[in-house]
């Protein structure tokens, strides 16, 4: 191909590759035709910039090829560093079937496993944390569980002194006017009266219960014969039969319990064990939460101070509070949100007979002083079976039912004069019922008794310490010899004194 053939054909790629500019870039695209210094025909076109108005400088143009090659240099550096990474990437995927057959590399099966037992350890360590969160989540939800119990239990409390604030005002109001209308209408009468006049506080009256009867100290009598617990061991006539109680021991704690669960609750042995249980087996229940179905089981005192259950029942039925009593072998409660009691077979697991308690109060409506849905709480003694608690009709005052333990049909029933939201607690001892004062005093007593052999009710003044300031519990073992109590998360005990006439 000739000269002139060739400039022929670079001018029209030239003109296509202006009118391709003009297309692309519109008008602005100038071809220009001229012969250099030496004569040759020159072809050229201009093309304008899309971005810039004119020109850079010299300084202005070397600072944007310096920009330029700085992020060129940045990008080569990131590359070259991808391709380190993909090339070992590449590596370890080469050497990671080798490093699982047996003729692996000690050194690449070594890292592996290294990284392996890093990955298990943050594991271990999740799981750690997890758990740790679902007990502080368990915690809360029972400390929610105990606070809102501690205020439904404060309100009842408040309304029961506004009753009591109201009655007693009520009652003063009416005695008051009771004396001026005996001064004005039978003044000479006074002298007659002499020993028959009765006295204005009526011992039969629930007001005078709720006053607090407790302190008029009642002397036990010169006619009575001690009679002693295993503590203070007797022999001959003393060292069996019943009486009356005349005098109650310092607590003894065995167990606290750890949780705050445990600020509620009931222990006990079982004062007539059917096999396999013995007079040791021991049993617990916390008495917190809207779901109360564990029954902790001891085969010793020893594993009950240090906390070790042999086994762990789980109730079909719900129980209510702190009312209940383990006795031949069979656990007896009230369940829950109903006046129904319920007899659980310890050694079949299975709740055997349940039968309403007639009329009475359940879910806060005849509770003891301390609350706590304790409106129906059972009992054993020398005699057998107890139920305490009270109806409409008895209009609060405590009612005391003997049950058959096989059926838990009522047998027999006594209605005291007792109010029942004015003690703390009770217990039976030889048929005898005994209320405590309060249930968070020091200084309490054992303020009144009731005598089902008579139907009479007497006040009395027998000391009686809560040492922990929140006794929930107190029941008595007729073989022991002993009250059972539980104070503020402290399981204890109170050795007794009776006597007999």
């Amino acid at each position: 191909m000739g000269a002139a053939s060739i400039t022929k054909t670079l001018v029209v790629w030239l003109l296509l590759s202006v009118g391709l500019a003009r297309v692309a870039l519109g008008s602005t695209v100038h071809l220009r035709r001229a012969n250099d210094r030496n004569g040759r025909c020159i072809y050229s076109f201009a093309v304008p910039s899309p971005n810039e108005a004119s020109c850079p400088e010299l300084g202005q143009a070397t600072s944007a090829i310096r920009e330029l090659q700085r992020e060129s240099k940045v990008q080569r550096s990131e590359l070259e560093s991808a391709k380190a990474r993909l090339s070992l990437l590449e590596n370890l995927v080469t050497q990671l079937p080798v490093a699982l057959g047996a003729g692996g590399s000690p050194a690449s099966t070594a890292e592996l496993q290294r990284e392996l037992d890093r990955l298990k350890m943050e594991r271990a360590q999740q799981e750690s944390q997890i758990s740790r969160l679902e007990a502080a989540y368990s915690t809360l939800g029972q400390e929610k569980s105990f606070l809102e119990e501690e205020k439904r239990r404060l309100e009842q409390d408040k309304a029961e002194l506004g009753r009591r604030l109201e009655s007693s005002t009520q009652e003063i109001a009416r005695l008051r006017a009771s004396q001026r209308h005996q001064v004005s209408e039978a003044p000479s009468q006074d002298s007659q009266q002499g020993s028959q006049e009765v006295s204005k506080w009526d011992l039969e009256s629930f007001d005078y219960q709720e006053l607090k009867s407790e302190l008029t100290e009642v002397p036990a009598s010169s006619n009575f014969e001690e009679r002693l617990s295993p503590s203070h061991p007797a022999t001959g006539a003393m060292a069996t039969g019943c009486g009356e109680l005349v005098w109650v021991g310092e607590p003894v704690t065995f167990h606290r319990a750890e949780t705050i669960a445990g600020k509620y609750g009931v222990w006990m042995k079982d004062p007539e064990p059917v096999p396999p249980y013995t007079r040791e087996t021991t049993w617990r229940i916390y008495a917190i939460g809207t779901d109360i179905r564990q029954v902790f089981e001891y085969d010793n005192a020893d594993q009950f101070m240090k906390g070790y259950p042999s086994k762990v029942h789980v109730l079909p039925q719900s129980m209510e509070s702190t009312g209940a009593i383990i006795y031949r072998g069979s656990l007896y409660f009230q369940q829950r949100k109903s006046r129904t009691v319920a007899k659980y077979n310890l050694k079949t697991e299975t709740i055997t007979v349940q039968k309403d308690i007639p009329s009475a109060g359940y879910h806060g409506q005849f509770p003891y002083s301390w609350g706590g849905y304790t409106d129906i709480d059972l009992a054993v003694d020398e005699m057998g079976l107890w139920v305490t608690y009270s109806t409409d009709k008895a209009k609060g005052a405590i009612v005391l039912s003997k049950l058959d333990p096989e059926t838990l049909e009522v047998e027999q029933t006594w209605e005291t004069n007792i109010r029942k939201q004015a003690v703390a607690n009770s217990f039976m001892i030889c048929g005898t019922l005994y209320t405590i004062s309060s249930y968070s005093a020091p200084d309490a007593t054992v303020n009144f008794a009731y005598h089902t052999a008579t139907s009479t009710s007497e006040s009395l003044s027998i000391h009686f310490e809560n040492r922990y300031g929140y006794s929930s519990m107190v029941d008595y073992n007729p073989t022991e010899r002993k009250l059972f109590a539980w104070d503020n998360f402290n399981m204890v005990t109170y050795d007794i004194r009776l006597s007999t006439i």
